[in-house]
């Protein structure tokens, strides 16, 4: 019987698989003893070494300082990632106007944000003001070049362009303004659609921390949900998974159409429809009906005692169930997270009403959890993208 040898790595492959565990694992854990980085990566003291002296070398590591008194020597050095290596900026795009994050290369916050639009403000006005406050903050950072940008929109991201495709009711100036970075800039310019970008920082930093496997529920002005099978996030042959607002519904009413969602679970479940429901029950709520007037009607019933409020969670939940019972019906993904403005405002009260009412509309057993990370989602999100990519630019030797 012959036997099949497998080629071995040659030096350089194994030194930048070496060279990059080291990183992940500097990375992940903070900062290291080269004899901690030995033990954790199972490497020899010479590979160790040379590993470290290359990433100096390389800028990409440094000296931050001693591991005690009792451990003097080459091996007592702490060594860390160069943080200011390269700075990235997450993006998050509304309707109503834009926020900015320029954090370092560990993801850390430098700098934040925001500047709201008013609905009909003109595409290149609001193009110049987004960009002109990406710059400001990038400053404020001490960065004077970004690495890599993740923005956040709502809409689809084409595949095969990385661009938004339109979309009746959304912004024109939200492609413009990806366009314009990208040309102007001359860096990577990551676009997502903003839910996507939720999940991820769920996943990273809050409700879905200990779960591969997740469906996150966006409520809001719109609603719609984001898809993580086995740890990766599923964006659908046309970028459209979890477009759960063109949901049909049945009974009265027209169907949604491809360009507008009226007549689908966004009619049943957006700010507009739990503003008018808040109204029905004497629930305080603008007549403005966007997310944040959702968000205080949902909080407003959380925190009274009365049973019309009551009344109005258990219709809010009814709602929710049934978008939900539909998701879970195709996915199973056994653990659901209420985000946005409305599953923020409902926490653990919401939630525990939702996994009833799905309970009692589903055979499938769906954990109902509420979102961690808080308004920031998205943004946290976009960052937690923009340094994944640039760590596996800077990472990659060569690069």
């Amino acid at each position: 019987m012959s036997v099949i040898r497998m080629p071995s790595a040659s030096p350089s492959t194994a030194r930048a698989i070496n060279d990059r565990l080291a990183l992940d694992l500097l990375h992940r854990e903070g900062s290291l003893t080269a004899a901690q980085l030995k033990t954790l990566t199972g490497l020899s003291r010479p590979t160790v070494a040379d590993l470290v002296e290359r990433l100096q070398d390389a800028g990409l590591i440094e000296v931050v300082g001693e591991a005690g008194a009792e451990r003097r020597g080459p091996n007592a050095k702490l060594y860390g990632i160069v943080a200011e290596r390269a700075y990235l900026a997450g993006l998050d795009v509304r309707t109503h106007g834009v926020a900015v994050s320029v954090a370092d290369l560990l993801g850390r916050t430098r700098a934040e944000a925001s500047l709201p639009f008013d609905l009909d403000v003109d595409t290149d006005v609001a193009v110049e003001r987004a960009i002109a406050l990406l710059e400001t903050t990038t400053a404020e950072a001490g960065a004077t070049e970004l690495h890599t940008i993740a923005v956040g929109a709502p809409g689809l991201v084409d595949p095969a362009t990385g661009g938004l495709r339109h979309a009746g009711g959304l912004p024109a100036w939200h492609g413009k303004l990806v366009d314009e970075l990208r040309r102007r800039l001359g860096v990577p310019v990551l676009l997502e659609n903003e839910v996507n970008l939720a999940a991820a920082a769920e996943q990273r930093l809050g409700a879905a921390r200990d779960r591969d496997t997740f469906v996150l529920l966006w409520l809001g002005f719109g609603v719609g949900a984001a898809v993580v099978l086995d740890g990766s996030l599923r964006r659908g042959a046309s970028g459209g998974a979890g477009e759960i607002g063109f949901l049909p519904m049945l009974g009265p009413g027209r169907l949604p159409t491809a360009t507008d969602c009226d007549g689908g679970f966004h009619t049943l479940a957006g700010s507009a429809a739990i503003c008018e429901l808040a109204r029905a029950h004497g629930i305080p709520a603008s007549s403005a009906d966007n997310a944040e007037a959702a968000e205080a009607a949902v909080g407003y019933a959380i925190d009274a005692n009365a049973d019309d409020a009551g009344a109005f969670l258990e219709i809010v939940a009814e709602r929710i169930a049934i978008g939900a019972a539909a998701v879970t019906a195709v996915l199973d993904p056994g653990c659901l997270v209420l985000g946005g403005e409305i599953g923020r405002a409902g926490g653990d009260a919401l939630a525990a009403r939702v996994s009833r009412r799905l309970s009692e509309i589903s055979p499938l057993r769906t954990e109902v959890r509420p979102g961690t990370v808080g308004g920031g989602a998205v943004l946290e999100g976009a960052v937690l993208t923009a340094m994944g990519a640039a760590q596996d630019a800077l990472f990659t030797p060569g690069s």
